[in-house]
């Protein structure tokens, strides 16, 4: 995959479709903080915070590198992509998203119980110049040494234009053996992303999984022999955000975290 950098962010980005990167590295000099609010808030609201936010950090909008959404259902095909058109223009108005392009990572599913009344926040995660006396460092390093990056979420669906229906992988079905094929295709596409970033799953600080589904069958041979809960997994019942997609997976190695 593709990588770029948005200087004005201080972060690398793995290229995506126009909603989102598929993932993001802190570049030399910056790591990467992460927040998450006690409560979803709602989108415009939830911008408006972390906007807030940034600027008493004495951060730019840019620095707004990934983030985590709660839907209240799928969406169609085509409600998510109005949907996505909505979400980028405080993205573009913010001075990151443009001709197309976008750096900002992202995760967007949907809570089978208590869903939120509307799109909202969950998290999201910035950019913040290293300490002084760290020194320089590696693209995706950050204090200490530690790895600082974000991997977009993704569902079992082919990178491939056209509906979803018709890049799902084994569309319509939800047996143990076609949810287990389904996180195999997953997992392989966090590894792309995190190989074009310079990263593994030993630099994983947090792995999350988003299905109604189990996958108690697939857990150990699937996921942990494969090295992709280094610190445990954390399981979301929740689907992913177009219908007919059942599961899906994000990551992230962020040395710092809080619940503002």
């Amino acid at each position: 995959m593709e990588t770029a950098l948005f200087e004005a962010g201080g972060y690398r980005y793995v290229r995506g479709p126009f909603q989102y990167s598929g993932g993001v590295a802190a570049e030399p000099g910056f790591t990467i903080e992460r927040v998450r609010f006690p409560r979803p808030v709602p989108l415009a609201e939830g911008f408006r915070r972390i906007g807030a936010y940034l600027d008493e950090l004495g951060r730019p909008c840019t620095s707004f590198c990934a983030c985590e959404l709660r839907s209240p259902a799928p969406f169609t095909d085509q409600g998510f992509i109005d949907f996505n058109r909505v979400y980028v223009g405080t993205l573009e108005r913010w001075g990151i998203f443009k001709d197309g392009e976008n750096p900002v990572a992202r995760s967007n599913v949907c809570p089978e119980i208590n869903p939120p009344l509307e799109p909202s926040f969950e998290a999201f995660c910035y950019t913040v110049p290293v300490s002084a006396g760290v020194g320089a460092a590696p693209v995706g390093a950050a204090v200490n040494g530690r790895k600082s990056f974000v991997i977009a979420g993704s569902g079992e669906a082919r990178d491939a234009p056209g509906l979803y229906s018709d890049k799902i992988v084994r569309f319509g079905e939800t047996s143990t053996d076609a949810m287990r094929d389904k996180a195999r295709h997953v997992l392989g596409v966090m590894e792309i992303r995190m190989a074009a970033l310079g990263v593994g799953w030993v630099d994983a600080s947090t792995t999350q999984v988003y299905t109604v589904y189990d996958l108690h069958s697939f857990l150990g041979e699937d996921i942990v022999q494969r090295g992709a809960a280094p610190a445990g997994l954390t399981w979301y019942y929740a689907r992913p955000p177009v219908q007919g997609l059942e599961y899906e997976m994000d990551l992230r190695g962020v040395p710092v975290e809080r619940v503002l």
